[in-house]
């Protein structure tokens, strides 16, 4: 079946071709997707407890907690027996990475409840995008930007320690949209150094789905933000 853009047929079907990508790779591409999926959806019931019940609250415990399950999944062997315990560390991780965000959530809920589920959608839309340019892309071009972006991550960490400080309302602004130019980019950085892990032999795809987790949430978490100040501008111009 093909559509039509302009004069140039586009083939459904090439959108589903990932041939370059031998078995082996495709099948643990599955797996980290899988592993994905299962993290943002326990996400989803980490933001849900902290917004809808009073059992757990996001905050400075849940972070702590967040980054502990972390450390234990890293420093976890990646064999077959502990496997299940590695998917409990990377559920509790994410389930506290939810939780996190419920105190930013409550933010955005007073302002405009329907910004979450906008910035959801746009934060999945961009993620799809950027993860099906890199794995369409045959030569692994992305894996350059790697020294690039944890440079421009730096900058990001030092400019977010300095207006702590200077509470500047543009360093504030270069923060926001170049941290969410920067989380896409690692995007395809990240997909293609999965990939090449994957070709040396790595196949921790529990490990590897945390790296796209965290850009998942990052941009997320952006968007929400983005959209909140857009709505709060509008209300004081009217």
């Amino acid at each position: 079946m093909d559509a039509v853009f302009g004069e140039r047929p586009i083939s459904l079907r090439a959108l589903a071709d990932f041939s370059q990508l031998d078995q082996q790779t495709r099948s643990h591409l599955k797996n980290v997707y899988a592993a994905l999926t299962l993290s943002t959806f326990l996400a989803a019931g980490g933001a849900g407890v902290h917004i809808f019940t009073d059992v757990l609250k996001g905050g400075f415990l849940s972070g702590i907690v967040g980054i502990g399950l972390m450390l234990a999944l890293a420093f976890t062997s990646n064999e077959p027996k502990n496997q299940m315990k590695r998917m409990g560390y990377l559920g509790g991780f994410a389930f506290c990475t939810g939780l996190g965000l419920g105190p930013l959530m409550d933010a955005v809920i007073e302002i405009d409840r329907s910004i979450i589920p906008t910035a959801f959608l746009a934060t999945c839309l961009i993620f799809a995008c950027f993860s099906l340019s890199a794995l369409w892309a045959k030569e692994r071009s992305y894996l350059y930007l790697g020294g690039t972006l944890l440079s421009a991550l730096s900058v990001m960490l030092l400019l977010g320690i300095a207006n702590i400080f200077l509470g500047s309302h543009l360093i504030y602004k270069i923060q926001l949209y170049g941290g969410l130019i920067l989380f896409c980019a690692f995007i395809l950085y990240d997909t293609q150094l999965i990939i090449q892990k994957r070709k040396n032999g790595d196949n921790d795809f529990i490990w590897h789905s945390v790296d796209l987790f965290l850009d998942f949430i990052n941009i997320f978490r952006r968007l929400m933000v983005i959209l909140a100040d857009n709505k709060e501008s509008k209300k004081r111009k009217n």
